[in-house]
C-alpha cells in the first residue's frame, strides 16, 4: 500500500514537472521559425467519451492520451492510435468521413514529430490556428492545456514536455453544442468539428515580441505630415531592451526601450507626400521589421483611416459606399470547412466579380490567410464574433468566453489594413441583460483598438404596415448601424416599394443582411419561391427600396455563395444547404448575381 502511495505521488510529482501552459497569442505566427504538423493524423471517434471519462464519468488517469500500448500478450488496451484511420489536418471530420458527416461529440487525434533538445536560450510552442470546439492537449502523455472557442488561435509553451528524437500529440476535440457556448446550442451554419486550421510547432527566444501595433493617426487630408504609433509588448516584464523599428521604404528606422512591465512605443513623424495610404483602389503594404535584443519579426502592413462623419463613412478621410457581400468559411466547391490561401483566393476574386470592395466574414473570426489574401486584393473586412441569436447573458462563464475571443480577434488581425470593422454580435434579441453584456463587449473592443469602428448587425423589431422603424438600445455603443432585413423572403416582395425605413441615428447605416434563396438551374415565373427568377426578382425590388434609405453607406447581401445548414431541410430543394447565395455550392452564378453586379458598377 505504502509502495502504491508512493508511485502515485512521484507521478504527480512528474506532472508537475513538465506542466504546460497556455501563453497569450503571439502575434504574427507567420513570421516566426515553425515547423507545420499539418498533414495525416490518426483519429478515433469516441462517442461516449471513454477515453476521457471513466463509466462514473470521472476523468480517467487510463486515458486515450496516454498512447499506451500492450507490455505484455494479456495486457488489455482497447485502443491504438497507430492502427486507426488517418484524417487530414487542417480539415473537418464531417466532410472527411462520411459517417461523421452529422457528428457532434468527441475525436481523438495524434501525430508525431522529431525534436532536439534543449534549444539553449529558446522556447517551443504549439500553435493551433483553430480547433472546433472544446479542445485538450496532451504532449509525449502530459496535459498541454485546455482551450475553448472554434475560430481563434491559440498556443502552449511545451518546452518542458519534449524529448530528443520523437514527440507525440494527441488532441482531444468536442464540438457538441451547448447553451452557455460562443456560439450558443441554435446557429444557421454546419457545426464542422474537428483542427480546421494549422497546427505549428514554434521557436522563440526566452524573451520575444509578444504583441506590437502600427496605426496611422486621423489627421486633415490637406496635412503635410501623418504620425504613424507603434506598440508593442514582450512577454516578459523586462525594462531596458532595445526595440527596433525599421521600413526602408519610408526610410525609418527608431529605436524606443521597453520599461518595467516590457511595453515600448514611439511616434513617426512622416511627410504625407512619401505616404501612400492603403484603399481598395490601392492596397499598398510597406515591409516592416521589429527586432529587439532578441527577437526579429518581419509584416507588411498597409495604413489608412476609417471614421464617421455623421452619417458618412469616411476611408482615408473621404467618403466611401461599401459594396459588400457577406461570405461563410466553406469551400468554394463541394463544402467543408475553408481552410488555406486558395480557398480564400476563390471565394474573394467570386466576391471582386461581383464589383465589391467590402466583405462580412460571417459569423465568427476567418482564418488568418483570409483576411491577409483580403488586404493583399484590396478588399475591407467586416470581421464579428459568434455572438449569435441567443445568449446566454447573464452567465459570467459565456461572457469570459465571448470577450476572450473578441480579444484574440483583435489582437490577431489588428495590423490588417483592411479590416475597418469589429463586429460583436447578430441578430440578438433584446433585453436589459443583453445590452449589458453587448456593451461591455464594445468597451472592451475599443480599449484594445480604437483606431475601428464598432457595430453588430441589429434586428428590426418596431414595425407598422409599411413603417419599419429601428429602435435598438446599442446604438449609442456602435459607429455604424447594421441591421438584417428579408422582405421579400420572410415578407412579401411586392411590400418593398411601399417600406419606408427610419433609422434615427445620425450614423452612417449598413444593410447587413437581404436575400433569399434559390437553387441554381431551378427556373419559372419570378413568383415561384427557389426560382433564380424569384430570387432575381427579390433583389431588384429590395436595392429600389434600400437605396433610398437615408445614410446608407454600404450593404453586405446574405450570402456570396450556398452552405451547408442542418436547418434547411428541404428535400430536393435545400438538402442541408441554405440556399440564399448567389453563387451555388458548385461556383455557378445565379441569375440576381447580375442584379447585384450592376447596381455595385453603378455605386462606383
Amino acid at each position: 500500500m505504502k509502495n502504491k502511495i508512493l508511485l502515485s505521488l512521484i507521478t504527480v510529482m512528474m506532472t508537475v514537472a513538465v506542466e504546460a501552459q497556455e501563453v497569450p497569442q503571439v502575434a504574427n505566427i507567420m513570421s516566426r521559425e515553425t515547423m507545420s504538423l499539418n498533414g495525416d493524423w490518426h483519429y478515433i471517434v469516441d462517442v461516449q467519451e471513454e477515453g476521457y471519462y471513466d463509466y462514473r464519468m470521472n476523468p480517467t488517469r487510463w486515458g486515450f492520451f496516454r498512447n499506451a500500448k500492450p507490455q505484455k500478450p494479456e495486457d488489455l488496451i482497447e485502443y491504438d492510435f497507430d492502427k486507426a484511420a488517418t484524417m487530414r489536418i487542417p480539415g473537418d471530420w464531417n466532410t472527411q468521413d462520411e459517417r461523421l458527416f452529422f457528428y457532434e461529440g468527441t475525436v481523438w487525434f495524434k501525430t508525431s514529430f522529431q525534436a532536439q533538445v534543449p534549444i539553449e536560450n529558446c522556447r517551443t510552442l504549439l500553435y493551433f490556428g483553430a480547433v472546433n470546439y472544446d479542445c485538450r492537449v496532451w504532449v509525449n502523455g502530459h496535459e498541454a492545456g485546455h482551450h475553448i472557442g472554434g475560430f481563434t488561435p491559440f498556443n502552449f509553451d511545451v518546452t518542458d514536455m519534449l524529448q530528443n528524437g520523437e514527440n507525440t500529440v494527441i488532441v482531444k476535440v468536442d464540438n457538441k453544442r451547448k447553451a452557455e457556448a460562443i456560439p450558443t446550442q441554435i446557429f444557421d451554419w454546419w457545426n464542422y468539428g474537428g483542427i480546421t486550421r494549422d497546427v505549428l510547432v514554434v521557436k522563440v527566444p526566452e524573451t520575444y515580441i509578444e504583441n506590437y501595433k502600427l496605426e496611422l493617426q486621423k489627421a486633415d487630408v490637406n496635412a503635410k505630415q501623418r504620425e504613424i504609433t507603434m506598440t508593442a509588448h514582450l512577454n516578459k516584464p523586462e525594462a531596458g531592451q532595445t526595440l527596433t523599428l525599421t521600413i526602408p521604404e519610408l526610410k525609418v528606422k527608431q529605436q524606443c526601450v521597453t520599461d518595467a512591465e516590457g511595453n515600448a512605443s514611439l511616434t513617426l513623424r512622416i511627410p504625407s507626400k512619401r505616404l501612400s495610404l492603403w484603399s481598395p483602389d490601392n492596397p499598398k503594404r510597406y515591409s516592416v521589421t521589429l527586432a529587439s535584443d532578441h527577437d526579429v519579426v518581419a509584416d507588411s502592413i498597409g495604413f489608412r483611416t476609417i471614421e464617421t462623419r455623421g452619417k458618412q463613412l469616411l476611408l482615408n478621410g473621404k467618403p466611401i459606399f461599401l459594396r459588400g457581400i457577406s461570405i461563410h468559411e466553406e469551400k468554394p466547391f463541394g463544402g467543408g470547412r475553408a481552410n488555406c490561401t486558395a480557398d480564400a483566393h476563390t471565394l474573394l476574386s467570386w466576391a471582386k466579380e461581383l464589383g465589391c470592395n467590402f466583405v462580412r466574414l460571417a459569423h465568427y473570426p476567418h482564418n488568418e490567410y483570409a483576411v491577409r489574401e483580403a488586404e493583399r486584393m484590396g478588399i475591407l473586412v467586416w470581421s464579428e464574433i459568434p455572438c449569435y441569436w441567443t445568449i446566454s447573458w447573464t452567465n459570467p462563464d459565456t461572457y469570459k468566453n465571448a470577450e476572450r475571443q473578441l480579444t484574440d480577434m483583435i489582437r490577431r488581425d489588428q495590423n490588417r489594413a483592411n479590416v475597418i470593422i469589429w463586429s460583436i454580435a447578430n441578430e440578438t434579441p433584446h433585453s436589459a441583460e443583453r445590452d449589458l453584456f453587448l456593451s461591455r463587449l464594445s468597451k472592451h473592443a475599443r480599449s484594445l483598438d480604437s483606431s475601428r469602428l464598432i457595430s453588430m448587425a441589429m434586428e428590426v423589431t418596431s414595425a407598422s404596415n409599411y413603417k419599419n422603424r429601428l429602435q435598438d438600445n446599442m446604438n449609442e455603443y456602435v459607429d455604424v448601424i447594421s441591421f438584417n432585413q428579408y422582405i421579400g423572403w420572410y415578407r412579401d416582395v411586392n411590400d418593398a416599394p411601399k417600406m419606408e425605413w427610419e433609422i434615427p441615428y445620425d450614423k452612417p447605416v449598413i444593410i447587413s443582411e437581404f436575400g433569399g434563396g434559390a437553387k441554381a438551374g431551378l427556373h419559372g415565373p419570378k413568383n415561384q419561391r427557389w426560382t433564380e427568377e424569384f430570387q432575381e426578382n427579390l433583389y431588384r425590388e429590395n436595392i429600389g427600396m434600400i437605396d433610398k434609405i437615408d445614410g446608407l453607406a454600404g450593404t453586405t447581401p446574405w450570402i456570396l455563395k450556398d452552405f451547408r445548414s442542418p436547418r434547411r431541410v428541404l428535400d430536393g430543394i435545400q438538402d442541408y444547404y441554405n440556399r440564399k447565395g448567389l453563387f451555388s455550392d458548385n461556383g455557378e452564378k445565379k441569375k440576381a448575381f447580375y442584379v447585384l453586379q450592376e447596381w455595385y458598377e453603378k455605386k462606383k
